[in-house]
């Protein structure tokens, strides 16, 4: 009870201190760690710009020479040029869990831009379909990599209040991306015409010009760019965790939400260690087998742990239905739908899908907004139910006139009309919300593991849209829509009944939110007495007060008991 009693307690100091500094208002007024964590997001800026790329260049015709012909393909073999790099992704994203405890987030994110830049040299030597499967499998472990730890990054710089919208400037750098790669793609397209005389460049400047950024961000990332608090704390150094908090939120070490915010890490990663020793006493010498053999255990605990079991299935399926809603069918296959309803040559089909860039992004601007004020459940039903409705408005147009499109342009229009709405309720809602949920339900300890598993379920699921997506298109163009749309009517009320609402929570609180495994009585107990020895409670009047330094000399002694 203590330790549940205090949480709230403390969720209710900070907020009374934040005032009005939640959401939007508080992004615009953290200037430094949303100048921060907006550079961070180059990562989803290289993700985002890949996805939509290949959709463009798929259908370019020397591409198409370049495969060998490979590349116009219909069903499956054309369904794995594109899904190959979801398949390296996946895997990116669980060993990615791994190096983000072991190197820290920021070589983590090195790392995986050195792995995403071999992909995209790879991809540009192209003279057959062999290189383009090997350089987008290597570009999508880069980039699996990138999609798992700038968001956990993100949310690890951001304040409590904040945190939600801040995350969802990762999905905003994602759609920019797209949105890019759409008229990138567009105009290139030009280059040498669009027959057989089109030049090399035509696909040759959007494959190699994601190279850029993906370099900035490299460079950013080991010059300027701070370690994420967390991960301090982590490895043992406090005090510096403690300063780094202090700049990141322009503020002195004294400053009493710094303070809070510091001893709630501080708090939460020692009832870790602690929980860690009984859980794992034959793992504490501190070898690299012993390490192993305890992140090994920790991903176990995911699924054989009740408490984490749940966490884990929310992440998975939130991701599972973020990409069965369909949106990345339409991303990957936007040109070859729009044909389908018969908007006429290349120049129209790649013009439709660039707009449709443009409504992505510019929709997701409404999630940077209002997501921490409104709250994750409200905004995914709705997003999903507008979602459901355009699915099946499109698949009743394609099946009533599918062949007469040519006497009924109008009809092809209007379809496209409703893909477009599909796209701007996916923008707001179910693209940047997922990856919060994600970032947000897991403990500290379980964290990049459990954020690799989400994200991890994120890509082998948009492998299996890339995959099938155009032998169903080839099968039934509106019965694919249909299935989509019954899969997103699942999804709505998925979040209705079994997602919780986590808006206004630290990430420590969501072990009150979600039971016994972080909440059992003696856990509790525990944390309690913690909160109490490192000066967290007296910050909230409950107890006298003491110094921090004092406090945290008592918590290094507390530490010293705990590692003998």
């Amino acid at each position: 009870m203590g330790g549940a009693m205090a949480a709230e307690g403390i969720s209710a100091k900070r907020a009374e201190l934040a005032g009005s500094k939640v959401g939007w208002r508080g992004l615009v007024g953290s200037k430094k760690t949303f100048g921060i964590a907006l550079f961070a997001s180059l990562g989803g800026l290289v993700y985002g710009y890949n996805q939509g790329m290949f959709a463009q260049i798929l259908t370019m015709r020397n591409f198409i020479d370049a495969t060998q012909g490979y590349a116009e393909l219909p069903g499956i073999r054309q369904g794995m040029l594109t899904a190959i790099l979801e398949l390296g992704a996946w895997l990116g994203t669980l060993i990615n869990g791994y190096l983000a405890d072991a190197l820290g987030r920021r070589v983590t994110v090195v790392v995986a831009v050195v792995i995403f830049c071999v992909g995209v040299i790879v991809q540009a030597c192209t003279i057959n379909k062999d290189f383009v499967l090997a350089g987008r499998f290597v570009t999508g472990l880069g980039v699996g990599n990138l999609s798992m730890i700038v968001p956990l990054y993100n949310a690890e710089l951001a304040p409590p209040e904040i945190r939600g919208s801040l995350v969802a400037v990762q999905q905003l750098s994602i759609t920019f991306g797209i949105m890019t790669s759409f008229w990138i793609g567009y105009g290139t397209n030009f280059i040498g015409g669009t027959g057989a005389s089109q030049s090399i460049a035509s696909w040759e400047i959007p494959v190699c010009i994601q190279l850029a950024p993906a370099i900035v961000l490299a460079a950013g990332m080991m010059l300027f760019m701070p370690q994420s608090p967390r991960h301090l704390m982590n490895t043992g150094r406090d005090e510096e965790c403690l300063h780094t908090l202090a700049r990141l939120r322009d503020a002195s070490a004294d400053d009493i939400l710094v303070r809070i915010e510091y001893l709630e890490i501080k708090a939460l990663h020692m009832f870790e260690v602690e929980t860690a020793k009984k859980k794992y006493p034959q793992f504490q010498d501190g070898s690299f087998r012993s390490r192993f053999m305890i992140g090994f255990y920790d991903y176990l605990s995911l699924v054989t742990d009740p408490s984490l079991f749940k966490r884990t299935s929310i992440a998975c399926l939130v991701m599972f239905f973020q990409q069965f809603n369909g949106i990345n069918a339409i991303n990957y296959y936007a040109p070859q739908i729009f044909q389908d309803l018969n908007l006429g040559g290349d120049t129209t089909k790649l013009l439709a899908t660039g707009v449709a860039g443009i409504f992505e992004f510019v929709f997701t601007i409404p999630a940077v907004i209002w997501v921490d004020n409104i709250g994750r459940k409200k905004i995914l039903i709705a997003g999903g139910i507008g979602m459901a409705v355009c699915h099946f408005i499109v698949a009743g147009i394609i099946g009533s006139y599918q062949h007469s499109f040519d006497s009924h342009s109008g009809a092809g229009w209007a379809a496209v009309v409703f893909v477009w709405l599909f796209i701007i309720n996916f923008a707001y809602s179910w693209g940047p919300v997922a990856w919060i949920l994600v970032s947000e339900v897991f403990p500290l300890s379980m964290r990049a593991k459990g954020v690799s598993i989400g994200g991890s379920s994120n890509w082998l699921n948009n492998f299996a849209v890339g995959l099938f997506t155009s032998p169903f298109i080839g099968a039934s163009n509106y019965g694919t829509f249909i299935f989509f749309g019954c899969i997103t009517t699942l999804a709505v009320v998925y979040v209705i009944f079994l997602v919780p609402e986590t808006k206004g929570r630290t990430l420590e609180e969501m072990d009150e939110l979600f039971g016994s495994g972080g909440v059992a009585a003696e856990d509790a107990a525990l944390k309690h007495r913690i909160e109490s020895e490192i000066g967290l409670l007296a910050l909230l009047g409950e107890e006298p007060s003491a110094p921090l330094e004092k406090k945290d000399a008592e918590t290094a002694e507390h530490e010293e008991k705990v590692a003998v």
